[in-house]
């Protein structure tokens, strides 16, 4: 959502989005919509495009890049995209606005999002945290997860300076005008500061004090659950992400084909710390899971009451 290498990709990735989506194809259409340009976060997706998943499930899918990342929920509300691509944390908050979403499925099933420093630099532990300049791009969940770890450690918000970086997490952390920054993806930024001989060092949200959640999740609108394509859709990601398991390397020449900005040293880093953290089940759901998040959300303010998890996360039949 906030990876500092997207100033690069950004313009060929948004404009062209999945070049394999003009194939010739046959049968239910279904569209949906990524959270942000290709990467191997959508390894999956990808995949059960290029190697015919999709199709030999009957399904004719468009997978399209949004112009903006906050577009795609508010367009599965209003009917404009079948399925998106968004997050576990998000996904509760929209609710508690009154969205009509529903998760149906799952792709990555592990926290992506960490708080990031040099590992050369002066903060070792989250106690070194005090008195410093943490940056941020989005205000509300990125503090409350923050706030959450700080406490841990017997310190809070008020012990450390909050600026806003916008989506210049890496940049601002290497130029000195932060400490440190909360947001990063631990399969992009890392990879992206090693390669450019500046390692960094992450401490991960559900190892200081936050429930683990569901990074990336499908959302559909709440009354389209029943919808016989989604079904077809989540086994045909879940062959996707088998074969991926299984066959690697063949699996990653399909996700770069016709895409030569994917197939790049940092790209192919993120595409092995990405593998591991996919579903091996996008259909299943543990609702502890998000009922457990959700306390957290209303904890920390952003939420006023905690939804009964079937009003906002389904096993589709």
């Amino acid at each position: 959502m906030k990876r500092m290498f997207a100033v690069a990709a950004v313009a060929a990735g948004l404009m062209t989005a999945l070049p394999a989506v003009a194939q010739e194809k046959a049968g239910d259409k279904l569209s949906v919509m990524l959270d942000w340009f290709v990467n191997p976060d959508h390894a999956p997706l990808v995949v059960a495009q290029e190697k015919g998943f999709f199709k030999e499930a009957g399904l004719d899918v468009t997978l399209t890049a949004p112009a903006d990342p906050n577009d795609p929920p508010k367009l599965v509300a209003a009917g404009g995209t079948d399925l998106a691509i968004s997050y576990q944390p998000q996904l509760i908050l929209h609710v508690a606005e009154g969205l009509p979403l529903v998760r149906v499925g799952t792709l990555v099933s592990t926290p992506l999002n960490s708080v990031v420093v040099l590992r050369d630099g002066p903060v070792k532990t989250i106690p070194d945290l005090k008195g410093r300049k943490i940056g941020f791009s989005i205000a509300g969940f990125e503090d409350a997860l923050l706030g959450a770890m700080l406490e841990k450690h017997g310190l809070g918000l008020k012990d450390v300076t909050l600026v806003n970086v916008n989506f210049s997490l890496s940049p601002s952390l290497l130029s000195g005008q932060v400490d440190a920054v909360v947001g990063a993806f631990r399969n992009f930024e890392l990879n992206q500061m090693e390669i450019e001989k500046h390692p960094g060092r992450a401490f991960f949200p559900e190892e200081e004090g936050v429930p683990p959640y569901d990074e990336l999740i499908v959302i559909a609108h709440k009354d389209k659950t029943g919808d016989a394509r989604i079904k077809r859709f989540l086994e045909a990601v879940e062959r996707a992400t088998l074969y991926i398991l299984n066959h690697p390397e063949e699996a990653q020449t399909a996700f770069v084909k016709d895409r030569p900005e994917l197939n790049d040293e940092l790209n192919r880093r993120a595409w092995a710390d990405t593998l591991p953290r996919f579903s091996h089940s996008p259909a299943a759901l543990d609702s502890q899971r998000y009922a457990r998040f959700a306390e957290f959300l209303k904890a920390r303010g952003l939420i006023q009451t905690v939804e009964p998890v079937e009003r906002y996360a389904v096993v589709v039949k």
